[in-house]
C-alpha cells in the first residue's frame, strides 16, 4: 500500500491532481499566475482505498515560476521554485 497526495480545487468532490506521498504536479497554469492560499486543498489517502482520507488542508499560495512549462509541484513545503 502506498500513500498518495490529493490536490482539490475549490469545493470539488474529486481531486484535480494526484501524486506521490510527498508531491503532486499542478499543471495548466500560465507562468506568472498568482495562486492565492486556499485555492487548492491537500489530503492524503492510500492507493488501495483502505484508509480514510485525511481532512482537507489549505495549500499556501504561490506564484507559478516563469518559463514555458506552466506547472508547479506541491509538496514537501516546496511549490515550483518558491518555498512556502
Amino acid at each position: 500500500m502506498a500513500y498518495v497526495l490529493n490536490i482539490y480545487q475549490g469545493s470539488a468532490d474529486k481531486p484535480s491532481f494526484v501524486g506521490t506521498d510527498i508531491k503532486t504536479a499542478v499543471t495548466g497554469l500560465a507562468p506568472g499566475t498568482v495562486v492565492t492560499a486556499g485555492t487548492y486543498q491537500a489530503t492524503h489517502t492510500d492507493d488501495a482505498g483502505i484508509e480514510t482520507e485525511s481532512k482537507r488542508v489549505d495549500v499556501p499560495g504561490w506564484t507559478v515560476p516563469g518559463g514555458s512549462t506552466g506547472s508547479s509541484t506541491v509538496g514537501k513545503a516546496v511549490v515550483g521554485q518558491a518555498t512556502i
